[in-house]
């Protein structure tokens, strides 16, 4: 049995679908790290851009990334407290992939609980996957579970359309 599972949240229902899982693996009083990465894009200087709006700087950027995960965790654990599950937030800046391994290193979970999504076609070749990225270097077990919301999705979609 787990005791202390890592759960990747990214903001999206694909991710809180995870949350599903692990209450079905955990014991109330078990502990859960939920963990988000803010990987801030490269963008230009601060000022206005050709078009007139205003572009932010990397820093400001990555401030109002972080209060807006902050918030997020917050959230989800308030709900995961009141079902009796110990929760500690982490939020990092960083690839997501290498947070999500080293937070699970650091906080020694048993295991890493994530959802498949994300990417499809040509932009999955060209940046990989979050999670065939922990898969390849977590040093804990990681239970991949597949996204619902992708499933119903793929019901009605060709692969044309899939991989396209």
């Amino acid at each position: 049995m787990y005791n202390h599972i890592l759960v990747p949240m990214d903001g999206s229902s694909i991710s809180e679908e995870a949350l599903l899982e692990v209450r079905r693996l955990l014991d109330k009083g078990a502990k859960i790290t939920l963990v988000t990465a803010v990987d801030v894009p490269e963008l230009p200087a601060h000022g206005f851009d050709m078009y007139g709006g205003i572009v932010l700087s990397d820093s400001e950027t990555q401030r109002q990334m972080e209060d807006w995960a902050k918030g997020y965790l917050e959230n989800v654990a308030n709900t995961l407290i009141g079902e009796g599950f110990e929760v500690k937030k982490v939020v990092e800046i960083g690839d997501p992939a290498k947070v999500i391994a080293d937070t699970a290193t650091m906080e020694h979970v048993d295991a890493i609980v994530m959802t498949t999504h994300g990417r499809s076609g040509v932009s999955r070749w060209l940046f990989g996957s979050v999670t065939n990225k922990v898969l390849n270097v977590s040093s804990c077990p990681v239970l991949v579970v597949p996204s619902k919301e992708k499933l119903k999705l793929l019901a009605g979609t060709s692969a044309e359309e899939f991989y396209g």
